[in-house]
């Protein structure tokens, strides 16, 4: 069973034991959230796709850390008019360790990894 969930933006496709990063989350580590923004939830043959949102549908996580991406470096510059301009950027993410999808298809759980 997998779910696509919405969360900082950005659209995710997430099944039951997957580690992903995404955009910060303002939750301490080791806490469980609950996202219920899915979009669609498919298992096996079947799929459920919302309109925006599946209705009872929830997908429920374990923040594991908190970290900043690689850099990355931005470098403008207009050829013949001295101008040159550097920047960097780090973007902050939220590890999660999807434990459990719930809907009206089913529902799918995984362990939480005991190495953290």
């Amino acid at each position: 069973m997998y779910a696509v969930i919405k969360t900082g933006g950005k659209q995710y496709k997430v099944a039951a034991g997957d580690k992903i990063k995404v955009e910060q989350i303002p939750a301490d580590i080791g806490v469980e959230i609950t996202i219920d923004q899915v979009l669609a939830v498919g298992s096996g043959d079947q799929i459920s796709v919302g309109a925006p949102l599946v209705a009872g549908a929830t997908v429920s996580a374990k923040v594991l850390s908190h970290g900043r991406h690689d850099k990355v470096r931005i470098f403008k510059m207009r050829r013949r008019k001295h101008y040159q301009k550097r920047q960097g950027h780090r973007q902050n993410y939220t590890e999660i360790f999807v434990s459990r999808i719930a809907s009206a298809l089913g529902e799918t759980t995984a362990d939480v990894p005991a190495a953290q």
